[in-house]
Order: C-alpha cells, then sequence, then structure tokens
C-alpha cells in the first residue's frame, strides 16, 4: 500500500531513506560521510521536502520497503530498502509518482547509477542530455519519459489519478 508520508510515519520513512541511501552512495562517498545519513538526520531532510511543497510516499508492505517524492512533475528520493530491491517495489512506487505528476514525468539519476538507470529506461524514460556535474567523474543525469499512455498502476491499494481528455 502507498500511504502519504506525514509527520506520524515520518521516521518510518527516514530509516528507509537513510538505509537504501547509504547502501546506494557508499561505493563512492567516503564512510564518514555515508555514516552521517542517519534516520534521524534523513528525518529532518524529508521533513524539509515537505515543507518545500513536495508530496513524499511511502510503499509499506508488511513494512516500510520504499519512497517516493515528487514536485509537479519531478520524480525525486525514490529509494528501496536494499532487502526488498529486485521485488517490483521501485517499479510501483515510480508508476505511482508517474501517475501523479503534473505534466511529463521527469527525474535525475546519478551517472554511476546504473541499475536505477536500467529501471527508468523500461518505463520508457530516456536521457535529455542535460547534466549537473558533481565531481570529476559524478554527475546527474537527467531522463524524461518519452512513452504514451501513463502505464497503469497494478495494485488496488494505489489509485491513479484521473485525467482529462485534453491530457
Amino acid at each position: 500500500m502507498v500511504l502519504p508520508v506525514t509527520e506520524e510515519n515520518l521516521l518510518q520513512a527516514a530509516a528507509v531513506h537513510a538505509e537504501s541511501w547509504r547502501d546506494s552512495h557508499r561505493s563512492f562517498c567516503s564512510p564518514e560521510f555515508v555514516a552521517a545519513h542517519t534516520p534521524q538526520r534523513q528525518a529532518a531532510y524529508l521533513r524539509g521536502e515537505l515543507m518545500q511543497g513536495k508530496q513524499l510516499w511511502m510503499l509499506a508492505e508488511a513494512q516500510p520497503v520504499g519512497l517516493v517524492s515528487l514536485w509537479g512533475s519531478l520524480i525525486e528520493n525514490l529509494y528501496v530498502l536494499p532487502s526488498e530491491q529486485g521485488k517490483g517495489y521501485g517499479s510501483t512506487l515510480l508508476r505511482f509518482a508517474m501517475a501523479h505528476c503534473a505534466g511529463t514525468p521527469v527525474l535525475w539519476v546519478l551517472s554511476n547509477n546504473l541499475r536505477a538507470q536500467s529501471l527508468y529506461q523500461r518505463h520508457g524514460f530516456r536521457m535529455t542530455g542535460r547534466e549537473h556535474p558533481l565531481s570529476g567523474t559524478l554527475a546527474e543525469l537527467e531522463m524524461a519519459w518519452t512513452g504514451g499512455e501513463l502505464p497503469p498502476v497494478h495494485s488496488g491499494s494505489l489509485q491513479r489519478r484521473e485525467r482529462g481528455p485534453s491530457e
């Protein structure tokens, strides 16, 4: 079930974000920088995202397994617990966010995150050529959805917003 992140479940979302972020960044960030991304730090980060007006959702099965945020048509913070990856949760969260975008879905992905790039490509995203260099060897790459009709959300607990005839 995809639930909105609120103050009541923010710490659960932050725990998922912290563990997932540390796992995805440990191969190229210093151990000290990775260790600093605690659930408490990530709770403050996610609270700030909410205060900026971003929408955050958490996917929970028996326990929280992933999260995603959305700001207009920008999809961000798509994280799934390392132990839960490869089970379709990332696809579920991505389709959910795409279905709630205010326009053509776009996102930014790290240049070294080939697994995420593959996921996004399977769902119709393509590189736009825009990038934000982060270091001499690392950049954020913009991807935009280039498909036709947005994919349906599979779970009955997920609701796709109604689209008007002009969309």
